[in-house]
């Protein structure tokens, strides 16, 4: 069958049986591999900063939190225009494009990563541009969907998406091995001496060891060409979906033109935020993210031409509605909190665990001293995010069974009070002389707070389709997959804030109170006796 797929009805048994079926999970198993490489290089930076405050680069911890921080918000500013690639641009031109681009951020962090002199905005620069494989989840799952009949959509778009949040996971075990050994031999440049210990997902790797840590972006080169090839020739446009597609060409300056537009925005916010000397910064978080998503949303209505003046308007439109207001804030608790522990978390485990903390009691300050006992991030990090996407699917088929706001209940009422516990067990930490005694119970708390935001993901987006119509939940969905996504952006931020301030406890009392209101809201929303909608 050619390239561009010109009639498409996969509602009709016959039609699915005989061709449709194969052609759909033909592009799903190609789809499922390319988001997850997505994933990978957009949340990367968890990983590599730690390597890098474990080789000695020279910058302070606070320093290396913006990195992460600075992947993350760009990564949710990009899934803004990608949930308008597909109509835009054909499936298979988008999945090919915006795969072969994470070529640039793997390729340029290999780079910089050689380099432990250079400037620290070169390395802002490429965690910047590693947002755009956090965009890629928009594009794909809105690619996914229409291949499948409607009595499968949700199994084929459960697939894509949980498969594809395997790429925390996967970058959090893979990174650490290959930055053992010399992959790419000359090619990939010399090895660097670790001035403090590391780790893998084996045991403790010693300071004095030879490490590469540049693998951690070449790496992917090994993933991401053969996939774009793949992507090229295995995947279709469908023409239905997409009449406008136009030219190959044509299709990849329009995904090109709106990535770059949305870049705008996060560039210019950032650098609002940002303290100096990379910025100037005159605004806090809370101000400076909001500014962003209004900007990017301005300026691609601004920039609108063709079928997406038609879907922007219908985005607008979502925001006349109360609920989509709700659903934001309850989706910020599930994946938002998914995505930003997974980003801030190793860093967390090498600040808090890897000093010992004694107070000096001549000047009433505490001092910090590396702590030969502490455990590698890089052993551990990995567990919450596996728990967390690989419970998901049970989420959805809890939710199918009891209703999703019943399941987004519970998991709130779990992770206000693990959260708390969070917070306590981290203060007990960070004035100890022997924080590892603690760390049995954080990781075991982190888990559980993976865990009940993987439930929570699959409870959320059942909710959604019991309350909008199918004109609205897809744009809402889309919505609500942005904003959640800046939890990527908030958990670094502040919990580095904190760490700075000498009081990590605060970050995670925070959340906790954040979703105790959530907890409220979804009550008086959906569950209470004479709620808007109920569900169930």
């Amino acid at each position: 069958m050619s390239t561009n797929i010109k009639e498409w009805n996969p509602e009709d048994p016959g039609f699915w049986e005989s061709t449709g079926k194969k052609i759909a999970y033909r592009n799903l198993w190609i789809s499922v591999p390319a988001l997850l490489c997505g994933f990978a290089v957009w949340l990367m930076w968890g990983i590599i900063t730690v390597q890098m405050s474990n080789l000695g680069f020279p910058f302070s911890k606070e320093e290396l939190f913006t990195l992460t921080a600075i992947s993350g918000l760009a990564g949710a500013t990009m899934r803004i225009p990608s949930s308008f690639f597909i109509r835009l641009a054909g499936g298979r031109n988008v999945i090919f494009l915006t795969t072969s681009m994470l070529l640039a951020p793997a390729i340029g962090t290999g780079i910089v990563l050689q380099h432990p002199d250079w400037p620290l905005w070169s390395f802002q620069l490429m965690a910047l541009w590693s947002g755009v494989g956090g965009g890629n989840f928009a594009s794909s799952m809105s690619n996914i969907s229409p291949f499948f009949p409607k009595r499968l959509q949700g199994t084929a778009l459960g697939i894509n998406a949980g498969l594809g949040n395997f790429g925390v996971t996967t970058m959090q075990i893979l990174i650490p091995l290959v930055m053992t050994v010399s992959v790419f031999g000359a090619l990939g440049g010399d090895s660097m001496t670790l001035v403090k210990d590391s780790g893998w997902i084996l045991g403790k790797i010693t300071a004095g060891t030879e490490t590469f840590i540049q693998n951690a972006g070449f790496t992917w080169i090994l993933s991401l060409v053969p996939l774009g090839v793949i992507a090229w020739f295995g995947m279709n446009n469908l023409l239905p979906v997409s009449p406008d597609a136009g030219h190959t060409l044509s299709a990849f300056i329009k995904v090109t033109w709106l990535y770059t537009l949305a870049f705008i925005p996060a560039i210019g916010g950032l650098y609002l935020y940002l303290p100096a000397p990379t910025g100037l910064g005159l605004l806090n978080m809370w101000v400076a993210m909001p500014l962003i998503i209004i900007a990017t949303l301005l300026i691609l209505k601004l920039a609108a031409f063709g079928p997406m003046k038609e879907n922007i308007s219908k985005q607008f439109a979502i925001f006349k509605n109360r609920h989509t207001w709700s659903m934001t804030a309850l989706y910020l608790v599930t994946f938002g909190s998914f995505i930003g522990f997974s980003m801030a978390l190793p860093l967390s485990i090498t600040v808090i665990f890897g000093d010992t903390h004694t107070l000096d009691a001549a000047s009433n300050t505490w001092v910090h001293a590396k702590n030969p006992n502490a455990p590698s991030a890089l052993t551990y990090a990995w567990i919450g995010p596996f728990v967390g996407a690989l419970i998901r699917p049970v989420g959805g088929w809890i939710s199918d069974k009891m209703g999703g706001s019943i399941v987004t209940q519970v998991i709130s009422a779990v992770m206000v009070a693990a959260s708390a516990y969070a917070g306590y067990i981290m203060m007990q930490a960070f004035h100890s002389a022997t924080p590892e005694v603690y760390f049995t119970q954080f990781l075991i708390t982190f888990v559980v707070l993976f865990a009940a935001t993987g439930l929570g993901n699959g409870s959320t987006f059942r909710t959604v389709g019991v309350i909008f119509d199918r004109v609205q939940a897809g744009p809402v969905l889309g919505w609500t997959s942005a904003v959640a996504a800046y939890g990527s952006f908030i958990a670094p931020v502040v919990i580095g804030e904190q760490i700075k301030a000498g009081t990590p406890e605060n970050a995670m009392y925070g959340f906790a109170i954040f979703y105790a209101v959530c907890l409220v809201l979804n009550w008086w929303f959906y569950l209470r006796k004479n709620a808007y909608i109920k569900n169930p």
